[in-house]
């Protein structure tokens, strides 16, 4: 099962496992980065757009926590599974996407 965490409860999912290293996986299209983005804190941000995720899951740690998101939460839910069908323990998707993160966590980041 594929852990649902809110934008806001995001960052308590991450500190589960203490002061290990945590992954914000961003896996939408480059323009939709450019028109709204989070700042990392307490975590990295890596962007790897969901149809890339096959040929370039090499570049993921399976050891790491992975949370995934994308506009709404969907892209993100079929890349979670995916790697967690491929060997990756600890993977949530964040609910709601970045929408949800504009909406409820950081009024900052553009809604799209």
């Amino acid at each position: 099962m594929i852990d649902q965490v809110r934008p806001a409860d995001l960052a308590a999912w991450f500190a589960q496992e203490g002061d290990a290293p945590a992954v914000l996986l961003d896996v939408r299209e480059p323009w939709e980065l450019q028109t709204a983005s989070v700042t990392p804190q307490g975590f990295a941000l890596v962007a790897i757009p969901m149809n890339e995720i096959p040929a370039r899951v090499a570049e993921l740690d399976p050891g790491l926590r992975i949370a995934c998101l994308c506009h709404h939460g969907a892209r993100s839910q079929r890349v979670a599974a995916f790697l967690s069908q491929n060997g990756f323990a600890d993977i949530a998707n964040v609910a709601g996407g970045i929408d949800a993160w504009s909406a409820q966590h950081d009024a900052s980041v553009p809604r799209y």
